[in-house]
């Protein structure tokens, strides 16, 4: 597809570099209830809600937990961190080139409280005509629901769309849409020039 109609972008590691940040979060929620995630399983879990992530962990580690309260206890250890989250800015200059030329979303696993807080943050919320959370769908990541949720609410056919990702989860439910998939992953290992 050479010319999309609609572009639709992850958010967490694809419009925003948060991951580091989530990761430091869910260290603190996972020590305090003594649960065991490596920081591979956290990268290989991108996309998927707290909650879920929670719901898996208890049910593996026979650990009992109240998955939604625990995951709102890693909510509250994330938020005084947005403040020092950064673009992604190969990927939010695409969203910024294409404003106003055609319609775009944000398809994320997180929390519409926590998304719509990062992209105030990053000042490109006004970028998008709709965003669609962990908690507009019933079926996530790698699921297709909120690709084509966020498909949906554009009125864009899902064959016509292009979705950006950054995990493989993401890519997977991207193509189970029925869209074109970019892997952003490609983006950011072409050589970035050097930070003072």
């Amino acid at each position: 597809m050479t010319f999309p109609q609609a572009l639709i972008f992850d958010c967490d590691g694809t419009l925003a570099d948060t991951m580091p940040l989530h990761w430091r979060a869910w260290q603190a929620v996972t020590r305090r209830h003594g649960l065991d995630l490596s920081e591979r399983r956290f990268y290989s879990l991108g996309g998927v809600p707290s909650r879920d992530i929670l719901k898996l962990l208890s049910a593996e580690q026979g650990i009992p937990l109240d998955h939604l309260a625990v995951a709102r206890e890693k909510e509250a250890e994330y938020l005084p961190l947005i403040a020092q989250v950064e673009p992604v800015n190969a990927v939010v200059g695409i969203a910024r080139r294409s404003y106003g030329k055609i319609p775009m979303a944000v398809a994320s696993g997180g929390t519409r409280h926590i998304i719509e807080q990062v992209l105030e943050h990053l000042g490109i919320r006004h970028l998008f005509n709709a965003i669609v959370t962990s908690e507009d769908v019933i079926h996530q990541k790698p699921a297709p629901d909120i690709f084509l949720e966020a498909a949906r609410r554009l009125g864009v056919p899902p064959h016509l769309c292009r979705a950006y990702e950054d995990t493989d989860l993401g890519l997977e439910a991207i193509r189970a849409a029925g869209m074109e998939a970019v892997d952003v992953r490609h983006l950011l290992s072409a050589p970035q020039p050097a930070r003072a």
